[in-house]
């Protein structure tokens, strides 16, 4: 034990029994105190506060029914509380959401890595703190002179416990909250609630129990296109949608240009995701399935689906002798990104460290990359690219890159909006420098291009009807109001004319979007792809929504029985 530490517990031994009384009360007190001023500081209204205290008392009593000791059983409970605020702020910071009940249920070795990587100190900090609380702890256990009966703490404990999940069903928290960087101890506590409920009543992924029906044909029968197929460049448009949908927003002119693909026509996107998940996207147009099956654990989707869900775009594109490679941003690790994406058939995922930066990058840098990578591996057949950019990622309140689009001028919108419009300015003129390097350095090369927008900026659901007050807007985002979730996708070519554009509508569910491609590209299609077709002309490019989702249900238990789900 350190000699601080041993000094301290002599001291003490010298007090006598009504001073270690007072004194152990005291520090049971203040470490109440702090708690109270926690939730004064982070919960701003009374169903949260009424969570926040029944989660306080919930934690006290387990470890008093565990230790039997007030002074260290607060102690472990304020531990855990600052804990958790602590995580919850970190993962804001990086996702705009806080830490529900789920991220304990699905800590992986990615998270883990992920953790390690931005944060090289954080496990020698963490076994500082480990080699401090010990003694501390074993201090507090032996100097804490009250006692709690086993039984009052188990009747505590249950009765808080019963409080917090009437509370939790009784005033569910809405999804909007998990936005707010407010709330974290009560937003976690009434997460478990329905979290747990809704795993054991409906599992982790939606299906029907059984259907009479197979996929018509082996997914192992030999691919033969009926004509040299292209290289795919697949382009995930960061936080972009046509911004002119919004009454009352000025544009540049000529803005609409951008959204328009090689026919001249501008195509809707709908996506699953509203305001910052780019990770739904990416689940849907590199699987072709719905984020929504997954219920309340849609936000863990890529770490739940890695090694699980087998079926998808780059699978196909294999079959049909692709190579595939993913151009990511950040690093692998996020979200269970790399993962993922080789469990569903990416043979080369090149991350922020292969790629030679940890910044923030314009679009001309990934394309750039795409570009060389093209120049190294296209004598060895045709070859996939998902490329993402960055530059138009959250937040619009700085000038990126003030060297560039040097005859901008602001519409007049606000800075934010206006920030927002230069940087899709910057976005358009890297493509469009893309398309004709793939034109000038590849002269002999056929090119599909197909390009989207993974969900609206940030700011849009504020903007779309600035007239509604936070309740309605959630209510709104629950019931996926379009308005919320549509973006935009287009396709090029270089070298290439399209084979079949027919399932390429106006309006698109994002998970139809590598069938479109698919057929786009003129490959034959697999046995799911086929039954996904003919689910997209029952339900006219509605996906999830389509049948009240009794088609979604069916189809995942095809693919489940089909061995391309699994787990």
């Amino acid at each position: 034990m350190p000699p601080v530490i041993l000094s301290l517990r002599s001291r003490l031994a010298r007090l006598g029994a009504a001073e270690r009384r007072i004194a152990a009360g005291a520090v049971v007190a203040a470490i109440h105190l702090a708690a109270l001023a926690l939730l004064v500081w982070s919960e701003h209204d009374s169903v949260a506060v009424a969570a926040f205290i029944l989660t306080w008392g919930s934690l006290n009593f387990f470890w008093l029914a565990v230790l039997r000791r007030p002074a260290i059983s607060a102690a472990l409970s304020l531990a855990i509380i600052v804990v958790l605020i602590l995580l919850s702020r970190f993962k804001h910071d990086l996702l705009f959401m806080t830490v529900t009940f789920v991220d304990v249920m699905v800590i992986d070795h990615d998270t883990f890595s992920f953790l390690m990587t931005i944060m090289p100190g954080l496990g020698r900090t963490v076994g500082v703190v480990v080699l401090v609380a010990i003694p501390v702890l074993a201090l507090m256990w032996w100097f804490d002179p009250f006692r709690v009966r086993l039984h009052t703490a188990g009747l505590g404990g249950a009765a808080c416990f019963a409080l917090l999940a009437g509370l939790s069903f009784g005033m569910p928290s809405d999804r909007e909250e998990e936005f707010w960087d407010q709330g974290y101890v009560s937003k976690f506590a009434r997460s478990g609630a329905t979290a747990v409920t809704e795993l054991l009543t409906r599992g982790l992924f939606e299906s029907d129990v059984a259907v009479a029906e197979r996929l018509s044909a082996t997914l192992t029968e030999e691919c033969r296109p009926a004509a040299k197929p292209p290289h795919i460049v697949m382009i995930l448009d960061e936080s972009s949608f046509d911004l002119s949908a919004v009454p009352h927003i000025n544009v540049p002119e000529g803005y609409q240009r951008h959204f328009r693909s090689f026919d001249g026509r501008t195509r809707s996107f709908i996506v699953e995701g509203a305001g910052g998940p780019t990770w739904y996207t990416e689940y849907n147009v590199l699987s072709g399935l719905s984020v929504r099956s997954f219920g309340r654990f849609a936000e863990f989707v890529t770490r739940v689906a890695a090694g699980r869900v087998e079926r998808g775009l780059p699978q196909a594109l294999r079959r049909c002798g692709y190579r595939t490679y993913t151009l990511y941003p950040w690093m692998g690790a996020f979200l269970g990104a790399r993962t993922f994406q080789k469990s569903i058939g990416i043979e080369h995922f090149l991350d922020t460290k292969d790629l030679g930066t940890m910044e923030v990058q314009p679009d001309s840098f990934y394309f750039d990359a795409a570009a060389r990578l093209i120049a190294r591996q296209r004598e060895g057949g045709p070859m996939f690219l998902f490329v993402y950019t960055m530059a138009n990622h959250v937040p619009w309140s700085y000038r990126f890159r003030p060297d560039r689009v040097p005859g901008w001028r602001d519409p007049g919108n606000g800075f934010e909006i206006d920030e927002y419009l230069r940087r899709q300015e910057m976005s358009a003129e890297d493509y469009a420098q893309f398309v004709q390097r793939l034109e000038r350095e590849f002269p002999g090369e056929r090119f599909l291009l197909v390009r989207f927008g993974d969900h609206q900026p940030l700011f849009a659901k504020h903007i779309v009807d600035p007239t509604v007050d936070a309740a309605e807007l959630g209510r709104r985002l629950a019931a996926y109001d379009p308005s919320y979730f549509t973006t935009y996708y287009s396709f090029d070519a270089v070298n290439f004319a399209p084979a079949d554009l027919a399932l390429a509508i106006d309006k698109l569910d994002a998970p139809y979007l590598p069938l479109v491609v698919l057929e786009a590209a003129g490959l034959p299609l697999d046995p799911s792809f086929a039954e996904q077709k003919k689910i997209l002309a029952r339900c006219r490019g509605v996906f999830y929504r389509c049948a009240g989702g009794a088609e979604v249900r069916r189809f995942n238990r095809l693919l489940i029985d089909a061995g391309l789900i699994k787990g």
